[in-house]
């Protein structure tokens, strides 16, 4: 999907519909329920392009959507994941917007921080900002960085060999 600036709406959640696995909540490693969250991207990065998208200083800026539109959707993925709105909960987009992740509801899930955090940096960030760096010096393929992260975004950098 193809949305800069907005939501999109994809896929259809329901309340209760969905199920985060805690593999470690001490540590903040919460994987997105498959079925509700796989991840998409935007098909308008492409390998070809990301010098003049992904890797230029402030691309994520420009394809943000607004906190009005998220906040809306934050709101239904919450419910659907079965969570209450904790200051510590983000929507946080599985295939991150840095590595050509898509503005869409099955790009979208409330993932949790782990336990005692005082705020929305979580583990995953890490991982995202590894991604998009070894994206940018080419050692490894946008392709490979979107799908190791959309499986499961706690082992994608030691598939990947990083």
């Amino acid at each position: 999907m193809h949305s800069p600036g907005v939501v999109d709406i994809d896929v259809q959640l329901t309340p209760g519909q969905c199920h985060a696995a805690a593999i470690s909540a001490a540590s903040g490693d919460y994987l997105p329920d498959p079925a509700c969250t796989p991840g998409a991207v935007d098909p308008a990065i492409t390998e070809a392009n990301i010098g003049s998208t992904i890797c230029r200083s402030g691309y994520t800026a420009t394809v943000r959507p607004p906190a009005s539109d998220t906040d809306r959707f934050k709101a239904t993925s919450l419910a659907a994941y079965g969570e209450v709105d904790e200051r510590t909960t983000e929507l946080d987009h599985l295939v991150s917007l840095e590595i050509g992740g898509a503005n869409s509801a099955s790009n979208l899930w409330p993932e949790l921080n782990r336990a005692g955090a005082t705020g929305t940096t979580n583990p995953k960030d890490a991982v995202e900002d590894t991604l998009h760096a070894a994206v940018c010096n080419h050692k490894v393929t946008l392709a490979g960085a979107q799908t190791a992260i959309a499986g499961d975004w706690i082992t994608a950098l030691q598939n990947l060999g990083l």
